[in-house]
């Protein structure tokens, strides 16, 4: 930007209210990203069994483990990359790599095919949605972490919820495919479109580390091997956060590949599903908007450790009233989707707090690689359990790693209240 342009944008300003049309401009590039892996939720399973034949859970679960470990690199990568490139860049790029998802969902020949394009799925994944919760965060600064997460994260998954029940409806009319993942060519176009407008943030990512009240301490590495040992293990709350995070997405993975299965095999119909598989995210997405307001007020540890305990109840539910499988699965839906809306954005900022801006996209992108690496661990104990022991198995197995990962939250993670 020249500095004619510059002068005209106005001095560079830390906030909300201050930063509002680029916020927003990011909150509707999230709707998208959030959109195009919705496109997975209610069908791709039944794919698996019902289009190549799948008699493997595990086999029909492959390709969540594909998307969760190629995400939760992508992850990692993603905060390394953003010293060598600018946040925006790496937003277009995961665009650009996402362009072949919903034709090789609508038309691929092969289950191969429908694994290799949820690599590319992760690779979109990790680069839009990790760069889309960084620049929110730098444009608000400090004082609004857990709204700001709260906003992002609410608008990618009430899409991901929307898309669900959205192609629920239409494989029900049209069939599993290609109609209904070819909306993802609509989220795609315009994510790239949107990702092209909206402005870097490199400038207030200066800004806040000129005014942090603390400064850098002497020989502190802000590299990623650093980062990755701080938040993994060597600092008690970002581990506190991280096992959460792993926790709470291995139980998206394994309701992502076990529900669909599940409720089918007690009668429900596509329609139904897509009604279970879309009332959690949305939940989840439109509730972390007073969760992550709520989070910035009375902190970030009550609303992890309750929500934990809350989804860990939504499995119970799902089996206690299994024999009425419409109303299992809608109160599973609404305690896993409230559940996981209490602790998702308190997550995020919880770990924005916790670290220095010199190396917070770091530890974000590990945070974020232990979150992801959940969606593989969730679909990979899934289908082992699934194939030894039964879905009924898995549920249960879920409910009690939930319930520990709470326990352990309330033991490791303290409060660090940033500068408001």
């Amino acid at each position: 930007m020249s500095t004619k342009a510059k002068a005209a944008a106005g001095p560079v300003q830390l906030g909300l209210r201050e930063n509002w049309p680029q916020f927003t401009l990011l909150v509707i590039v999230n709707v998208c990203v959030g959109g195009l892996v919705g496109l997975e939720r209610t069908t791709v399973p039944l794919i698996g069994s019902h289009v190549f034949g799948l008699t493997s859970d595990l086999a029909v679960f492959s390709f969540i483990i594909a998307f969760g470990l190629t995400k939760a690199l992508t992850n990692l990568a993603a905060g390394a990359l953003t010293a060598r490139f600018r946040r925006k860049q790496l937003l277009v790029a995961g665009w650009l790599i996402g362009i072949p998802v919903p034709f090789a969902l609508a038309w691929a020949p092969s289950w191969d095919l429908i694994v290799a394009a949820n690599v590319l799925l992760g690779l979109n994944q990790g680069l839009t949605w990790s760069m889309t919760v960084n620049m929110k965060i730098d444009l608000v600064g400090p004082a609004r972490r857990g709204l700001a997460t709260g906003l992002n994260e609410a608008a990618g998954y009430t899409a991901v919820g929307a898309t669900a029940l959205l192609t629920g409806y239409l494989a029900t009319a049209y069939g599993l495919r290609p109609v209904p993942e070819l909306i993802g060519v609509v989220f795609v176009a315009a994510g790239l479109a949107l990702a092209l407008v909206v402005r870097d943030t490199a400038a207030h990512v200066a800004l806040e580390l000129a005014q942090h009240p603390k400064p850098l301490p002497t020989g502190e590495s802000t590299g990623l091997t650093a980062a990755f040992a701080r938040t993994s293990w060597r600092d008690r709350s970002l581990r506190g956060a991280s096992q959460a995070g792993l926790v709470n997405n291995l139980n998206d993975g394994l309701t992502w590949g076990v529900f669909p299965l599940l409720f089918t095999d007690h009668g429900l119909g596509l329609a139904a599903v897509g009604l279970i598989k879309g009332l959690y995210p949305i939940l989840w997405g439109i509730g972390q908007i007073p969760t992550g307001h709520l989070a910035d007020r009375i902190g970030r540890k009550p609303l992890v450790v309750t929500g934990m305990l809350v989804q860990a109840a939504g499995f119970v539910l799902a089996l206690a009233l299994l024999h009425r499988p419409l109303l299992a699965g809608i109160l599973s839906a609404v305690a896993l989707g409230i559940g996981t809306a209490m602790v998702y954005p308190a997550l995020i900022a919880s770990v924005s707090d916790h670290a220095h801006p010199a190396w917070r996209a770091n530890a974000l992108g590990t945070y974020r690689f232990w979150r992801d690496i959940g969606y593989a661990a969730g679909a990979l104990v899934a289908g082992i359990l699934a194939d030894a022991f039964g879905l009924n198995a898995t549920v249960i197995a879920a409910a009690v790693l939930t319930a520990a990962s709470g326990l352990l939250a309330a033991r490791w993670i303290t409060e660090h209240h940033p500068a408001r």
